[in-house]
């Protein structure tokens, strides 16, 4: 009886730990390194990927508790306050666009996710992925 509880408590054991696996919080972009908590006046840029998502995420709560709206300017960022102004460059363009963070992105390949109507300011609709630099507004 005592090795068949053994092998009971290591196969729940094994089987709690690989369900646990995706319950932590990934990692911010690799190029960004956050700054001090509330203190975004140190940072100063960040480039990178961003993408965007719309229309399956419309009318859903947003990490900051809003609901997202693909037609306001708006975006997610792994670690900068809710609330925060960006101006999201273009690279190689003389676009840009003054998004407000509202969401939280989790993802090591972009530095952010812009909300539909920011992706149209800058062009970037058909690429659907651009190359955009990041800078306090």
């Amino acid at each position: 009886m005592t090795r068949h509880f053994a092998a009971a408590f290591v196969a729940v054991s094994a089987l709690l730990a690989t369900a646990s696996h995706g319950a932590f919080a990934r990692t911010p972009s690799q190029n960004a390194v956050p700054p001090a908590p509330n203190d975004t006046a140190a940072w100063v840029s960040e480039s990178g990927k961003a993408s965007y998502y719309g229309k399956a995420y419309h009318g859903r709560r947003s990490a900051s508790g809003a609901l997202f709206d693909q037609m306001a300017l708006t975006a997610a960022h792994a670690w900068l306050p809710f609330g925060t102004k960006v101006r999201v460059m273009l690279a190689g363009s003389r676009r840009s666009v003054i998004v407000t963070i509202t969401d939280r992105l989790y993802s090591s390949r972009r530095v952010v996710d812009l909300s539909v109507a920011a992706a149209r300011e800058l062009g970037m609709m058909r690429r659907g992925v651009a190359e955009v630099t990041l800078i306090p507004a």
